[in-house]
Order: C-alpha cells, then sequence, then structure tokens
C-alpha cells in the first residue's frame, strides 16, 4: 500500500449557522491548515498515488482567499470541509482541517 500526504495553509473566511448563540455566526476568518491523505495498491502510470500539484489545485484554487459562505452549498464548519474535500480528491480516504492551534477536525472514509 503507497500512502501520500499533502499539507497545505489557506486563508479563507466563514460564518457558521448554528442552533445556538456564537460569535461564530458573524463572519470571520482562519488561516487553515489542511492535511490530505491518499492511498493506492497500486501506482497510476505516472509513478504515482495521486499528483501532489491536483490536491493542492483542488484546495487552493476553490477554497484559498475566499468566503466559504459563498462557494459551499453547506454549513462551512471544519468537519464538513474535510468530508467535501475527502469525497473530491483521488484516493484521498483522511482530511484534517485545521482552524486553529487548538481546533483540528478529521473526517475518515469507512474501510
Amino acid at each position: 500500500m503507497y500512502t501520500v500526504i499533502k499539507r497545505m495553509e489557506i486563508s479563507a473566511a466563514h460564518r457558521l449557522q448554528l442552533s445556538y448563540p456564537s460569535k461564530c455566526q458573524q463572519l470571520h476568518g482562519h488561516n487553515w491548515i489542511i492535511t490530505v491523505y491518499c492511498r493506492a495498491r497500486e501506482l497510476n502510470q505516472d509513478g504515482m498515488v495521486t499528483d501532489f500539484t491536483h490536491i493542492k489545485q483542488l484546495v487552493q484554487d476553490t477554497l484559498d482567499h475566499r468566503n466559504l459562505n459563498d462557494i459551499l452549498s453547506f454549513n462551512p464548519t471544519a468537519e464538513n470541509i474535510a468530508r467535501w474535500l475527502c469525497d473530491r480528491i483521488e484516493h484521498c480516504y483522511r482530511v484534517d482541517v485545521q482552524e486553529s492551534e487548538g481546533n483540528t477536525a478529521i473526517y475518515e472514509k469507512e474501510d
């Protein structure tokens, strides 16, 4: 089994839609750290699990320096963002989304 891990930092804003009062309902930003984990039993024709550049393009071209509420059709929590990315990246099985030093959400596909 081959595994590749891509770690990136992006800047993006969001506001959360919550069932309770919270300052996170106001528009605010983070310097997000996103870590993508991909694996495959066999390498592709280029000798890769997936190209690091393709991962970076999806994450940065879609999310970096954006208001996430304007581009995502769901409540942009770290948990939801992690799953959304995992579902769109080839061979991805796990995504960590860190929105601040002490706050990280992880989505991992079940086998």
